[in-house]
Parts: structure tokens; C-alpha cells; sequence
């Protein structure tokens, strides 16, 4: 039988194995990274919305996940399904696979379908997790999520996890945040092009990114 959590339908066994991980990692981030998060009640409470977010570490679905309580979706590079245990564990916890360097149809099907059935999904638009800490060029391909599921876009900025776990590094205590920006309607990015879809949340990643430096550096 499936419960309803805000707006995804999750079986009773994943929702439960999703409350009690939240949990684990929201205990162990806090005590590790200090994990800071602003602006989380941009995030709607319940139906279809996609997250985009900068790529800093492997850390960025967990920590995008730790400021509120409906469940999260995300993608994961097809090669991390590899590993039969690991697989069924990140299934579990609401993770499907795409190859990475093209445009993988099923993946993007199965992304517009979870956000048509009113989930809560989080996307990468750069493509790959950063190798300086900046925020590099959005790709415009996976923001065609956002226009066939005709959902809301929240743009959402992390700072401190490249410096916590960089790439060829192993992980390390540190200080991170998360900071949510202001939802961008359909209504909204429904009359924009691709391009100046893509323009518009690349302009808001740096002000929000902007802001959230301020906002550490002054607490």
C-alpha cells in the first residue's frame, strides 16, 4: 500500500527507510559541516518541483535534501548502479540512473514523470560536480525537464562543499550552506526560451551565491 508524503506517493517501507536516513544524515552533517540552511520555505510543501542547483561535491543530494521534510529525488550517473547493494540503496532512497555526456532519453522520461506524479526532484544543470568551486555554464538539455512537466523551478546555490570533499580529495570537516531562491513559476519560464531560461537561472545561481557568502561571512 502507498502512503503520501506532501506530494509523493512512496511505499511504507521506503518512506520509512527515507525518514530514518534523513535523520542519520541530518545528525552527521550538522555535526560535521555545520550545515547551515536559508530560504528553505521557497521550496513548495507539496507538488511536482524541480530544484537546480550548482554541483559542488558528492555531498550536494544529501544536503539538498536536509531543510525540509518532503522526500527528494535526484539523478545518479548510471556507473554508481554498478554495485548490486549500493544500487538498491540509493534506489531505495529515491535515486534513478543517467548516462552522463549525451541526452538520455529514459532518464529525462523518468524525471518528467515523477515531477508530473507531484515529486520533489533536484537536477545539476552543469553537468558534472565542479573542479575550481565556481559555478560553471548550465547546460540547457535537462531544464526540458522543467518545460514538459510544466512544474516549478526553485534555483538553489551550496558553498562550502567543494572545500569540504574537492574532487580526487577525500572528505574533511568544514562549514557548509545551502540557500533557496525564489521559485520561478511555469507561468513564468513557460515564456521564455531555452536560452533565456538558462540565462536567467545561471544570473540568479550567482546572486544567490553572492548573497549566501554574505550571509556566512556576517554570522
Amino acid at each position: 500500500m502507498a502512503l503520501t508524503g506532501g506530494s509523493m506517493a512512496l511505499t511504507a517501507s521506503r518512506r520509512l527507510l527515507w525518514i530514518v536516513a534523513r535523520a542519520l544524515f541530518r545528525m552527521m552533517f550538522v555535526l560535521a559541516f555545520r550545515v547551515r540552511v536559508f530560504g528553505q520555505l521557497h521550496v513548495p510543501r507539496r507538488g511536482g518541483v524541480l530544484i537546480v542547483s550548482n554541483h559542488q561535491s558528492y555531498l550536494d543530494p544529501v544536503l539538498l535534501s536536509l531543510g525540509f521534510e518532503r522526500p527528494v529525488s535526484f539523478m545518479a550517473r548510471r556507473t554508481l548502479f554498478r554495485n548490486p547493494a549500493f544500487g538498491r540503496l540509493i534506489a531505495a532512497l529515491n535515486a534513478f540512473p543517467v548516462t552522463l555526456g549525451g541526452m538520455d532519453i529514459a532518464a529525462l522520461r523518468e524525471a518528467v514523470r515523477r515531477l508530473q506524479n507531484g515529486e520533489c526532484l533536484v537536477v545539476f544543470p552543469e553537468g558534472t560536480r565542479t573542479s575550481d568551486g565556481r559555478i560553471a555554464p548550465l547546460r540547457p538539455g535537462i531544464l526540458a525537464i522543467a518545460e514538459r512537466a510544466n512544474v516549478p523551478i526553485v534555483p538553489a546555490v551550496i558553498e562550502g562543499a567543494f572545500e569540504a570533499w574537492p574532487r580526487g580529495s577525500m572528505p574533511r570537516t568544514g562549514e557548509i550552506s545551502v540557500l533557496y531562491g525564489r521559485a520561478v513559476r511555469p507561468e513564468e519560464h513557460g515564456r521564455l526560451s531555452r536560452a533565456e531560461l538558462v540565462e536567467r537561472l545561471q544570473s540568479e545561481l550567482s546572486r544567490l551565491e553572492t548573497e549566501l557568502r554574505k550571509r556566512t561571512t556576517c554570522s
